[in-house]
């Protein structure tokens, strides 16, 4: 079969903001040493691209989610320094682990002893402090198939660092209590909010993610994190309406004039969801094309007033800066950059 034609979606990704982002958390990170949360594709926008930036810059230590996502980050990195933050839940996930030379995060008493009674060898723990997720309870701690864990870093998890909220600091006491029940090499507390945190939040290893690709979860790095995601798409075609024309599905818009519109390829199958539907827009050259009616699955239609010049083929900016497409998509910034579709070149 031969090779498709060009694709009408493309997503240009900045690895050098990625590899700057890096270092600027790193940096932010005082003593401690900037690991990379590379899970859910480096947050949809491509191990292939990102993982081999993130090293270039200085990374050692990489968090994937799944087993599955193992395979594809061990391409660059060495195996030894990628983590598995949802653990081994049966004794193949332990295996596989061992045979690949990934290390575990070990989140409850049952994941201990899968790991123990399987051959143990170094793992990571993550301890729960109140965000009552994976994490094992602390009075746990004392459990035989917990204590004779080889733990290499012993983490948490930040529930409200992206808030001025008291828990931020009772979950960081919480996690100090238990540094000496359990042997360990290294400490991690911080996420990319928690870096913003400042030094009580640092331990020895931080574990950004969604700042890495451009997300600003706190004021504190919002002049320092830069934008590393650029979706774009082409149109496909052009139309004239006429006043009284109505646009998209349930005839959300309804034209008060003679207008040129443009269909442009981009829709909610492609991470681009209704909530943008009164708020969107796309660009050219600077020039706003706002979103006319609502989201269809495969695409939308916008107002092509501002850009007459514009014809089919022609390639449009979708505005990514994540703090303000959050804001007018009504979607969170973690959102906007998981959803992006697979249709993206």
């Amino acid at each position: 079969m031969p090779d498709a034609p060009p694709p009408t979606l493309r997503l240009r990704i900045d690895t050098s903001a990625l590899a700057s982002n890096w270092r600027t958390l790193d940096g932010m990170s005082g003593t401690a040493k900037a690991g990379a949360a590379v899970k859910a594709n480096c947050y949809g926008l491509g191990v292939e691209a990102c993982v081999p930036a993130l090293r270039d810059a200085g990374a050692e230590l990489f968090f994937v989610a799944h087993w599955s996502e193992v395979a594809a980050v061990a391409r660059h990195v060495p195996p030894e320094q990628i983590a598995v933050l949802h653990g081994p839940i049966t004794g193949d996930h332990a295996a596989y682990a061992r045979s690949v030379g990934v290390l575990p995060v070990i989140n409850s008493v049952m994941q201990a002893r899968i790991w123990s009674d399987t051959g143990g060898g170094p793992c990571h723990l993550m301890i729960d402090t109140g965000i009552n997720r994976l994490g094992i309870n602390p009075h746990d701690l004392a459990e035989e198939a917990v204590q004779v864990l080889d733990v290499q870093i012993l983490m948490s998890h930040l529930a409200c660092a992206d808030e001025a909220s008291p828990m931020n600091e009772k979950q960081r006491a919480a996690f100090t209590s238990c540094h000496s029940a359990i042997k360990h090499s290294q400490l991690s507390l911080a996420n990319s909010a928690g870096v913003a945190l400042g030094s009580d939040y640092h331990f020895d290893v931080s574990r950004p993610g969604l700042s890495l690709y451009g997300g600003i979860p706190r004021a504190e790095l919002a002049e320092l994190i830069q934008q590393v995601a650029y979706p774009e798409t082409a149109i496909m075609q052009v139309r004239n309406l006429v006043a009284g024309d109505c646009v998209g599905y349930n005839a959300t818009f309804t034209a008060d004039c003679d207008m040129r519109v443009g269909v442009v390829s981009l829709g909610y199958a492609d991470g681009y969801l209704r909530s943008w539907a009164g708020n969107g827009f796309l660009t050219h050259a600077g020039r706003l094309l706002p979103l006319l009616g609502k989201v269809s699955m495969d695409m939308i239609v916008i107002d092509l007033t501002n850009a007459p010049e514009l014809l089919e083929g022609d390639w449009l900016e979708v505005p990514y800066s994540l703090p303000e497409a959050s804001q007018s998509s009504g979607l969170s910034q973690y959102e906007l950059l998981t959803i992006l579709g697979p249709r993206f070149h």
